[in-house]
């Protein structure tokens, strides 16, 4: 049995591990005013960003679909990992040793699955970067060289070469603690008839990362006539690779990409080199797929979606490249982005571009790009006989929809002009017309949760409007964005966030001075994790609230409470935390006074004398501080 991670451990690997750091290896932050950042939540796809997070408190939440926690939690929900895993990754980057109690500490025992997955992966990575120095790799050496690629580029993308034996990658990595079955399940080695051997042999080997920057699997080029195999061998999917979501040259690229709002898409490994190496920094690859709905959603969390980023897809300018180009088309209204198609001359891919012209064309084939649409736009019509009245007609019909789903309207109507004008149409106000009513009926769709290029998906809302209560009697949903439940909501907010400027006056408030049932929770939360007040130089104070929680719904309430902005336009001071702490006590003491009335109102003229001397007395007092409460503010606390 695996040991267990010592708490101290724990402990110091989430306070050395910035959770604004580790999410940005995933997706673009910018500044959402207060200290707090926000991007589009990679937990569900949403148009404009609603996932926030908060360094100074180390934790994210997002107001769409609710997912919240710490470093440990992202990782975990993200990559799918055991807490033990993600623990030892993140030690790993933080460069903490891990104890393990009962028993000590076995690498290759107690390590979760797919860390040690990636451990095979990280030594195969340089097993072969180091055979791509032998003289057996010369044939290697000569394909690089080549195709213009010297020593320094082969290092920099860690390329690789993978000996023509059986099993040298099988035996060296045994001999790091791995297991067969490990090999086996990681994809670097194959069942043999006398057991495993290397599934890569005498290929070039191009590394495949992660957006982390993680070797998940390789890609292979044959160099041999001998070699029976495919041009290109990759890694089979596995719990570490699967094609459809990883992007070659990501982790090099995905600086450049969110600086620039531009991604770059090319065919194979040497293309992305060949880019990066002529200045072309955001270039990315598929590995051996088509660019499908898992790579869209790597790119749009880069992007962020806005409307001036743009994604670049290169294609030969042959039947296949035109091919490619089409089906890239068919996800165009995915990205915010705008979408353009560089098509390489005489059929040339920029590795090949490279080699003929120079640098300078790489970059040039890039700032050549046309718009995709306007590219499919000229393809339909290519297809039809524009010199009768029917082709003209069925020409239309088919490129009209085309017009219809540009996003930017300008550019729309730019666009159903030249539709006319390439169909020979001489009433381009027909076209226009045509082309706007499909756009009207898109949108109409799109209302009714059918959006053109999101079929049955809704976008996912901004913030949550309505929150159900915890477990307890059914009823309907609270909404805890109310005017009613705005001012309990700040206020928990200025306890988690900046309980400097409530305490020690916060403490005092008991938990049916909060109207919401969940806002009530967390206020015992807090008490449970020793008030306010002992946030004072304690960085554990959020930590203990969150682990008072009494269930993952709570849980995610009060990170979601502690990464909200607070509503106020200037940093929040003793005067607006007093006015949040006026405003909560004084309604629970108009709802006590309106209580007691009722009271009063049942008792009668035959109630008991002395009962009803006590009622007015409470209604009495409680109108005097409802009254100082109004005249004096935070001082009548």
């Amino acid at each position: 049995m695996a040991g267990r991670i010592n708490d101290d451990d724990v402990k110091a690997v989430r306070d050395a591990v910035p959770v604004d750091a580790v999410v940005s290896e995933y997706l673009q932050l910018r500044n959402a005013g207060g200290g707090n950042l926000k991007g589009l939540c990679p937990f569900h796809d949403e148009k404009s960003p609603s996932f926030h997070v908060s360094p100074a408190k180390g934790l994210y939440h997002c107001f769409g679909c609710q997912e919240g926690g710490d470093v440990v939690d992202f990782i975990m929900k993200l990559d799918h990992l055991s807490f033990a895993e993600t623990i030892e990754r993140l030690a790993a980057q933080a460069g903490i040793t891990l104890r393990y109690e009962e028993g000590g500490y076995a690498p290759g025992r107690q390590q979760g699955e797919r860390t040690r997955l990636v451990e095979a992966h990280k030594a195969a990575a340089q097993f072969y970067i180091e055979q791509l120095d032998g003289p057996e790799a010369e044939i290697g050496r000569k394909f690089l060289a080549e195709r213009g690629f010297d020593q320094a580029a082969a290092q920099h993308f860690g390329v690789g070469y993978s000996p023509a034996g059986w099993d040298h990658l099988t035996r060296f990595l045994r001999g790091r603690g791995f297991s067969d079955k490990e090999l086996i399940l990681s994809g670097l080695s194959q069942d043999g008839r006398r057991g495993p051997i290397d599934r890569f042999r005498g290929r070039l080997m191009w590394p495949i990362r992660d957006i982390a920057g993680e070797v998940v699997g390789f890609g292979a080029r044959k160099l041999r006539d001998d070699d029976n195999g495919p041009k290109y061998l990759n890694t089979p999917e596995t719990p570490l690779y699967r094609k459809s979501q990883v992007l070659y040259g990501i982790d090099l690229a995905k600086k450049e990409i969110a600086k620039t709002s531009r991604a770059v898409v090319v065919e194979g490994y040497t293309d992305v080199m060949a880019c990066h190496l002529a200045g072309i920094t955001t270039a990315i690859a598929t590995c051996g797929t088509s660019f499908g709905e898992g790579h869209i959603k790597i790119l749009r969390r880069l992007l962020m979606d806005n409307s001036g980023s743009e994604v670049v897809f290169t294609f030969d300018g042959d039947a296949a490249g035109q091919k490619a180009a089409l089906r890239a088309f068919e996800d165009d209204q995915k990205f915010a982005a705008q979408t353009s198609i560089a098509i390489t001359p005489g059929g040339m891919d920029p590795c090949d571009l490279r080699l003929a012209k120079g640098d300078a064309a790489v970059a040039g084939l890039v700032e050549s790009r046309t718009p995709l649409f306007e590219f499919a736009l000229r393809q339909v019509v290519a297809r039809h006989n524009l010199d009768t009245t029917v082709g003209r007609a069925a020409a239309l019909d088919e490129a009209a929809p085309i017009v219809a789903n540009i996003k930017n309207s300008s550019i729309q109507h730019e666009s159903a002009v030249q539709l006319a004008g390439m169909l020979g149409i001489l009433d381009t106000q027909f076209v226009v017309r045509r082309v706007g009513q499909l756009a009207r009926w898109a949108r109409e769709r799109g209302r009714d949760g059918q959006e053109p290029g999101r079929t049955g998906r809704r976008a996912a809302p901004q913030a949550p409007e309505a929150v159900q209560p915890p477990p307890g009697p059914r009823g309907p949903a609270l909404n805890l964005r109310s005017p009613a439940h705005r001012v309990e909501r700040e206020l928990l907010k200025l306890a988690l966030q900046r309980p400097d400027l409530v305490s020690p006056a916060f403490d005092a408030y008991g938990a049916d001075e909060f109207t919401a049932p969940p806002y009530a929770t967390v206020r015992r939360c807090i008490e449970d994790a020793g008030g306010a007040l002992s946030a004072a130089g304690d960085n554990g104070y959020l930590a203990r609230v969150r682990e008072a929680a009494p269930d993952d719904t709570v849980r995610a309430m009060v990170t979601e409470l502690a990464v909200e902005p607070l509503h106020t336009r200037r940093d929040a001071d003793e005067v607006y935390a007093g006015v949040q702490l006026v405003a909560v006590r004084l309604a629970a003491v108009n709802r006590r006074v309106t209580e007691i009335r009722g009271s009063l109102q049942r008792l009668g003229p035959n109630a008991d004398p002395q009962h009803l001397a006590a009622v007015q007395n409470e209604l009495w007092v409680l109108q005097q501080y409802g009254q100082s409460l109004r005249e004096r503010g935070y001082a009548a606390l």
